[in-house]
């Protein structure tokens, strides 16, 4: 997986989840928290996310074939979708369905001690994940804000990541509330709206996910600053007298394509149209490196029209 796919803030996002999962799961199986069984689950849930988009990764790197000529760059798109399918149904709706089932049957906490002190070992763990993936986004998301990075980028893996994180922590802080106030007002009511909470904030965190992760799987074209350069390389050249269209398309988060129509200098021979398409070909790269898959269309400027 490219820098771009943040490996290193999913392998942290793993380690975390599935050392949290384990002591979650102790926890509840001695206080009885329903609060304290959705976390288990959702803590679950997001280390087998985790593998998904380890796995994604992996199966983005394989060669073209005959039957997948452009590559398997949107494995990493698929995933992403799954982890956001998973995320809604088994963290969000379980969370739901049991917060719903301990206001109709509650029943008090036993040793509550325990989740908290559980949910507080945890928090510390998530805000680790947490800063290693805001670290390693720090890395590619230059000067975008939070809000455009998640909606814009192109790799999916790091929103995927760093939205997790930030619904981990919130959930922790949900649990935590929801135990806490069981404990202080002796309700299990209390315990059950923590569970609510978590589920609702998972259900929505799963909605936008896989919103986003739609727009890439159905094909997203460069942005507007990769346009323009490589609108201008190909304007720039000597020999090419107008650009008649452009299209773009993402092939992968690493991977772009691009198709133009350029017309050129009247009189100019077949020979010499070809070096010029290799030379723009070139020009284009250097402007927008992920643009690797080029194809240039020769027009004549007194018939073509902009499409």
């Amino acid at each position: 997986m490219s820098a771009s796919g943040g490996a290193k803030a999913i392998v942290a996002a793993l380690l975390a989840n599935t050392g949290i999962a384990i002591t979650k799961f102790i926890a509840f199986l001695v206080s009885g928290s329903s609060a304290m069984l959705a976390e288990s689950v959702h803590s679950v849930a997001d280390a087998g996310n985790q593998l998904l988009l380890l796995l994604g990764g992996r199966k983005a790197r394989r060669a073209a074939d005959a039957e997948h000529p452009f590559g398997y760059g949107r494995e990493r798109y698929v995933y992403a979708f799954v982890v956001a399918i998973i995320l809604f149904s088994i963290g969000g709706v379980f969370s739901l369905y049991e917060g719903v089932s301990k206001l109709q049957d509650p029943h008090p906490l036993e040793n509550a001690w325990l989740p908290i002190v559980v949910l507080l070992i945890a928090i510390g763990l998530e805000s680790f994940s947490l800063r290693t993936a805001v670290r390693e986004s720090n890395h590619v998301r230059g000067t975008q804000g939070w809000i455009q990075f998640i909606r814009r980028s192109k790799a999916p893996e790091l929103p995927v990541v760093l939205l997790e994180d930030v619904a981990a922590l919130l959930g922790l802080v949900f649990a935590l509330l929801g135990v806490g106030l069981t404990v202080l007002t002796g309700d299990s009511l209390w315990d059950a709206v923590g569970t609510i909470m978590i589920g609702l904030l998972l259900v929505l965190v799963a909605i936008v996910l896989g919103i986003e992760t739609k727009s890439l799987l159905v094909g997203e074209g460069a942005s507007v600053d990769d346009v323009r350069a490589i609108r201008q390389a190909l304007d720039a050249h000597d020999d090419v007298t107008a650009v008649v269209h452009m299209k773009t398309l993402y092939l992968g988060p690493d991977e772009l394509l691009v198709g133009a129509k350029v017309t050129f200098s009247p009189g100019t021979d077949i020979e010499e149209v070809a070096a010029i398409i290799n030379e723009l070909e070139v020009a284009v790269r250097a402007a927008v490196p992920i643009a690797r898959v080029i194809y240039i269309e020769p027009g004549l400027a007194s018939v073509s029209t902009a499409v």
